[in-house]
């Protein structure tokens, strides 16, 4: 019962291909967000809003995070990401700089950048290391189809603040770059983003495509080839992050999501049991623990320095 209440806003260690060890704070509660992105994994948003506040409690957040730290435990970013959007929380700039008093480990913000326009949400993610925002289409047409965000948010609005952003922020901003298939034009998407990616010269494009079920159908990932052909449009530094190996038709993706809670179920395993259990590419197990701690359904304890996966609850 202890870890349970230990691991509550807290997840990880888990390793990120992106950030490596990550230790996770989460501050909304499961998909709490500003868009309705048809390509979430997680499933459609509960609750799709602008408004800021204290969705989680504050102290409980920090204690958490003390707890955690006391444990030692080794990680190379900690992380604001999680099943909702960051930014929400009215207390992010305050947990930023509680958080950078209690470790030097470089602090990263994952974040759809839709609340940038705020000046106040712009100033509290000032202190982080880096900032990873998404960029999903190049104009309002794809924006609204694509992100199906909140009421009263527009492209120009979102990207103006982007833009702001990263001319006031000193630490590094890598710029996500999620691509579909048509009809979601991703050429022609490509072309738009590419202008505003020479605008705003983000540390790192890092370019993505549907890899998990999607909340959507329609939302069909592209294919390897054409990733390659867009990442010719944006200038260097750029890469593409979609990992095209677990990219699988839904139906399976599902039974071995079912298929490891099955065997979390009888005991906690490290990420290499389950991937060998179960004859699932080891990245692609990852990947799914990823999913499912997003998802409530699985946490994480650390047993004499070595990363275990079990039931939550």
């Amino acid at each position: 019962m202890v870890e349970q209440q230990k691991l509550k806003y807290i997840f990880g260690p888990v390793p990120s291909r992106r950030l490596g060890r990550s230790l996770g704070i989460d501050t909304i509660p499961f998909k709490i967000c500003s868009y309705d992105c048809i390509y979430c994994q997680l499933g459609k948003t509960t609750i799709k809003t602008l408004e800021r506040k204290e969705y989680l409690p504050y102290d409980e957040i920090l204690a958490d995070v003390d707890r955690k730290l006391a444990e030692g435990c080794d990680f190379d970013y900690i992380t604001f990401s999680g099943s909702g959007e960051p930014t929400l929380f009215s207390r992010i700039g305050e947990l930023i700089e509680a958080v950078k008093k209690r470790t030097n480990k470089p602090l990263a913000v994952l974040t759809n950048g839709s609340l940038l326009w705020d000046d106040k949400v712009r100033e509290e993610l000032l202190p982080a290391d880096l900032v990873v925002p998404s960029l999903d289409a190049g104009d309002q047409s794809f924006f609204e189809q694509i992100n199906r965000p909140c009421a009263g948010l527009s492209f120009d609005q979102m990207t103006d603040g982007l833009e702001k952003f990263a001319r006031q922020f000193k630490g590094k901003i890598w710029l996500e770059l999620f691509f579909l298939a048509d009809p979601f034009d991703p050429y022609g998407q490509a072309t738009k983003m590419a202008d505003f990616v020479r605008r705003i010269s983000p540390s790192l494009v890092q370019l993505n495509t549907v890899a998990r079920p999607p909340c959507e159908s329609c939302a069909r990932p592209v294919s390897k080839k054409v990733m390659e052909e867009l990442l010719k449009k944006f200038p260097q530094p750029a890469e593409i992050i979609a990992d095209f190996s677990i990219i699988r038709d839904t139906t399976v993706k599902t039974a071995h999501r079912n298929d490891i809670l099955n065997l979390l179920s009888r005991r906690p395993c490290t990420s290499q049991d389950i991937a060998s259990s179960l004859s699932v590419h080891h990245i692609e197990t990852l990947k799914i623990l990823e999913e499912l701690i997003a998802m409530k359904l699985v946490e994480v304890i650390e047993i004499n320095n070595k990363i275990f996966y079990t039931l939550l609850g």
